[in-house]
Parts: C-alpha cells; sequence; structure tokens
C-alpha cells in the first residue's frame, strides 16, 4: 500500500473495481475514512499514512474484496440517518425496510402514548427509529438470538432510547410478558429455503440464517403471527410486516382468515409489494 492519501485511495479504488464492485471510489473513500479514520480534508491534504493503518486497509480490502458487505466490516449501519451497530446476530438493516417504518409512523400521532412490539428485533433499527421520531411512544423488542438482543440494547443506549427501548430473548409471543400493545410490527425472516443458496454471497454468507430462512414457502413466520398476534394486540391494534415482492396475496390471505381488517397493501419505492398492514378488529358494543 502507498504512504500518501491519494495513491492510497487509487489503490483501493482499482482494487475494488477489479473485483467487479459497483461505486468503487465511493466505497474507497468510505473504507479509508472508517478503517484509519480520514477525513474529507485527509484527501485533499494528501496526509501520510503509517504502515499499520495501511495493514488495517489490506485486510479490509481483502474481506470487502471476498464479499463481505463494507457495513459488516466497518461493524455499523446507518438507517434513517441513525447508526446502527451490527453482530453476527443481527440481520444488515435495508432501506427497503424503511417502507415498513413509515407506515407504523402512520398510525402513531406526533403526540401518541402507544406501547407497540417489534418481532425479530434485530439491531432494533425499527423500533429505534420509530422511538426517536415519536418521543412519547415505548416500544419492546424481541428476538430469538441472545447476540442480538444484545445489540439491540447497545444501540438504545448509543441513541439514548433505553428508558423507552426494552428488550427481551424469545419465540413470538412466548417471550412478551404482557399483552395489549397498540401496534405490532415485524420484518420476518420470509425467504423460501429453497432460495437461500441463490443469494448473493453478501447475504448468504453474512446475515444470520434464522433471520432469513422462511420455511418451504417462506410463509413460516407469518402463520405465527396470524396465530397469535390477535390476542397480544388491543382491539382496534394494528399489526404490520415486511414481505418479499411476491407474498402480499398470501400473507394478506394468511392474516384475513386469522380475523384481522383493514387490509393495506403498501409498495415500495420500486414498485414492489413491500408491507401488508392490517388491523385487529374493535370490540362491539
Amino acid at each position: 500500500m502507498s504512504d500518501t492519501v491519494g495513491d492510497l485511495l487509487q489503490e483501493v479504488t482499482d482494487a475494488l473495481r477489479a473485483a467487479g464492485i459497483e461505486n468503487a471510489h465511493w466505497e474507497a473513500r468510505y473504507l479509508l475514512q472508517d478503517a484509519i479514520g480520514l477525513t474529507p480534508t485527509d484527501f485533499v491534504l494528501g496526509t501520510g499514512q503509517r504502515p499499520a493503518e495501511c495493514d488495517r486497509v489490506r485486510d479490509w480490502v481483502r474481506r470487502r474484496v471476498a464479499g463481505e458487505p463494507l457495513s459488516r466490516i466497518a461493524g455499523t449501519r446507518c438507517f434513517r440517518g441513525l447508526d446502527f451497530q451490527l453482530s453476527p446476530g443481527t440481520l444488515d438493516p435495508r432501506d427497503d425496510s424503511e417502507v415498513l417504518v413509515d407506515a407504523c409512523l402512520s398510525e402513531l400521532p406526533e403526540q401518541d402514548t402507544a406501547r407497540i412490539a417489534d418481532i425479530g428485533t434485530g439491531t432494533g433499527c425499527l423500533l429505534l427509529s420509530i422511538l426517536a421520531e415519536r418521543p412519547k411512544v415505548s416500544g419492546l423488542g424481541i428476538d430469538l438470538s441472545p447476540d442480538a438482543a444484545a445489540t439491540a440494547r447497545r444501540n438504545a443506549a448509543a441513541l439514548g432510547l433505553s428508558g423507552r427501548a426494552y428488550f427481551a430473548v424469545g419465540s413470538w409471543t412466548a417471550a412478551l410478558p404482557e399483552t395489549g400493545f397498540d401496534l405490532i410490527l415485524s420484518n420476518p425472516p420470509y425467504i423460501r429455503r429453497d432460495v437461500i443458496p441463490t443469494l448473493d454471497v453478501s447475504v448468504r454468507e453474512y446475515d444470520p440464517i434464522l433471520a432469513l430462512d422462511g420455511g418451504d414457502d417462506g410463509l413460516d413466520a407469518y402463520r405465527a403471527l396470524a396465530r397469535d398476534m390477535r390476542r397480544i394486540l388491543k382491539p382496534g391494534g394494528w399489526l404490520a410486516v415486511e414481505i418479499g415482492w411476491d407474498q402480499g396475496e398470501s400473507v394478506q390471505t394468511l392474516l384475513m382468515r386469522a380475523g384481522f381488517a383493514q387490509m393495506r397493501l403498501i409498495r415500495d419505492a420500486g414498485d414492489r409489494d413491500r408491507v401488508v398492514m392490517v388491523r385487529n378488529p374493535a370490540l362491539s358494543g
């Protein structure tokens, strides 16, 4: 690796481009900023680099060329303008999941004191993003992975949200200590088991299988939600779930048969089915 920032940036860019990585120059700048703490001013001034720093850059480049996502290498992902720590037990948040956050916010007025739950919370990015924008809402995140729950707690602390965000380890509603939630959201595993080996290496090798595997037809998690969520939600409460692009009709059918009402199918920026939102019927009389 070269001694000057300009040469170093060019070498990293060339290595990433040779590996077929899109936006190689942008990724190279990001990698150098995170790996050795360079600033935009350093790129202009051409500050020299110590050999130990270059060794770290070399290691990060090797990992990126092998297919590891940049966010995994750096250990953080920006989601909705907030930084979230990642860990081996957490899914790497995707921008498409902002559609789910927006859907939930639409049913949570700014001064609402609602109680919400996030099933399969992972990094906590969905729950914590909502709490960051709704200062009177409190929430509980559930995950099967102790590693994920611990990561979500760290993220809540880093964002100053520990007083309103709580996390527990367990399986779906078995980990919920109480009922009567105003809104429940989930980005559950929804990929068909036979599709997982065909996914990009950045997904199949680095995202936890627990967060990907939706069973033989990709719908196992939705069946569990359809079975249990009505008794957990308040009458009139909302359930919002992220779905695969081709699962809208199937998920709506499962939830309708479970007795939910007011079906909404929400599309993402690419005009693909992304979120199903349904309401627990209010008590009559």
